[in-house]
């Protein structure tokens, strides 16, 4: 970030949302963002701790975020079989999303929270009202587009008479009339969206600013299979936690996957699906590497993570103790309040208070460092 965005913010025309997110990650954990400094009682030691810029697109930032979702959804859970679904687009959507981010995306959750409600209040399948969160990712192992939402849905439904419909057990909907009502409903309300005139085109969409053009495309996408996917997940709340925790506050790469950059070009590690996982290695130049990255920041107050029917927020607390009383279970007891010591120390095993020099002695807060302010000009 630092040695590759200035040159890749003058020559290439950013959104707001993507300039801040390279700025904030090209200065995370930097004096540039202030912090603290600490002493040792013991062997005198000074020590530097820089803030974090706490931007969701941050592969530095997401760890404590998104153990602190966990912790909030822990509560919710209930003690029944849980499904993964996965909702895919065609990548021949990828361009349309690239210029309409939020109506694109809006436009899936829209069309496959609203089939898996169907297919739940459906009695052939459950009869009632399913909990269900989804989760967007818009990335595949080499940072190219692919847009598909993570489902975790209950094995169930809350009946309209407040008892629990249980599913068959391995199975909760058929995957492929599932794949048909999803495309059906957001090719359906892609329509309306172009002929109530919500996309913008440019670049190589420009081709679709036609109504003819439009039918054809829409027509086009009617014929292909859309790929919807479904698997019956471990039971047990530990488990599904530990399943859901893969899937959520995850950004486009980890720096876990980095390899190296030299000489302007930028290496990390990908795993093959068509080859069994295998694990490969892609070499791509930094201006390229970051520009796909780029393509993964999401719009300003976008909400990637959405909970759906039980979960829905507003009637969740009502709907969950209507749910637990038919299964004949109770809400957890409230985990007491955590102090930022002990959350490093249960989530990382690093005690912060503890010299990392002698490690024998404790930090002691001595003095703060102010934020830097930094004059860039602005992206066009």
């Amino acid at each position: 970030m630092r040695a590759h965005a200035p040159a890749l913010v003058a020559a290439a025309r950013l959104a707001g949302v993507q300039y801040r997110a390279l700025r904030a990650i090209e200065r995370c954990r930097t004096a540039a963002l202030g912090g603290q400094i600490s002493r040792c009682d013991r062997c005198g030691e000074t020590h530097y701790v820089y803030h974090s810029c706490r931007n969701r697109h941050c592969p530095k930032c997401q760890t404590l975020a998104k153990e602190r979702w966990l912790a909030a959804r822990r509560s919710e859970l209930l003690p029944v079989p849980y499904f993964h679904l996965v909702f895919t687009l065609p990548h021949e959507l990828n361009p349309l999303a690239q210029g309409n981010p939020r109506v694109i995306y809006e436009l899936l959750f829209a069309a496959a929270s609203t089939t898996l409600l169907e297919f739940g209040r459906n009695p052939r399948w459950a009869g009632g009202e399913i909990a269900a969160t989804l989760v967007l990712h818009t990335w595949g192992q080499t940072l190219t587009q692919h847009l598909h939402l993570h489902a975790l849905v209950a094995g169930g439904a809350l009946g309209p008479d407040g008892q629990w419909l249980s599913s068959r057990r391995g199975f909760l909907f058929p995957v492929k009339a599932l794949s048909k009502v999803f495309r059906g409903k957001f090719l359906a309300a892609l329509s309306r969206a172009f002929a109530q005139d919500r996309l913008h085109f440019d670049g190589s969409t420009v081709a679709l600013a036609t109504s003819s053009a439009q039918r054809a495309f829409l027509t086009a996408l009617r014929a292909k299979r859309w790929v919807v996917y479904a698997k019956h997940t471990l039971c047990g709340p530990d488990q599904v936690l530990d399943y859901l925790g893969r899937y959520v506050q995850r950004v486009a790469i980890s720096n876990e996957r980095l390899l190296s950059l030299d000489e302007g070009v930028v290496r990390f590690a990908w795993r093959d699906r068509a080859h069994h996982n295998r694990r490969k290695t892609m070499h791509l130049p930094a201006p390229e590497f970051l520009e796909r990255f780029l393509l993964h920041v999401l719009p300003s107050g976008f909400m990637r993570i959405r909970h759906y029917g039980l979960l829905a927020n507003r009637h969740k607390r009502k709907h969950l103790a209507q749910a637990r009383a038919a299964l004949n279970t109770h809400a957890p007891a409230p985990l007491p309040l955590e102090s930022v010591a002990a959350f490093c120390q249960r989530v990382l095993g690093v005690d912060i208070e503890r010299c990392p020099a002698c490690r024998i002695g404790t930090l002691h807060l001595i003095g703060t460092l102010a934020a830097q302010r930094l004059y860039r000009a602005r992206p066009p």
